[in-house]
């Protein structure tokens, strides 16, 4: 009787132990547009050099290609 005792109390306090995932938001992704390539906090969309060569888009013969000016 103490063991099946020890073992209802063991599982009952291990029962509040048990993380529900759907209780946490989920993460923001950014749609289309807005995502930042080159990670330097300005979505590519406002971005005057997307790809962070240090080539303006405007000036840069290929603006996604970070090798290549």
């Amino acid at each position: 009787m103490k063991t099946l005792a020890l073992v209802l109390v063991a599982s009952a306090v291990l029962a509040g132990c048990v993380v529900v995932p759907y209780d946490q938001p989920r993460p923001y992704r950014p749609g289309p547009g807005y995502s930042d390539r080159d990670r330097d906090g300005v979505p590519n969309r406002y971005d005057r050099d997307r790809d962070g060569d240090g080539v303006p888009n405007r000036y840069d013969r290929r603006p996604g290609d970070p090798g290549r000016y």
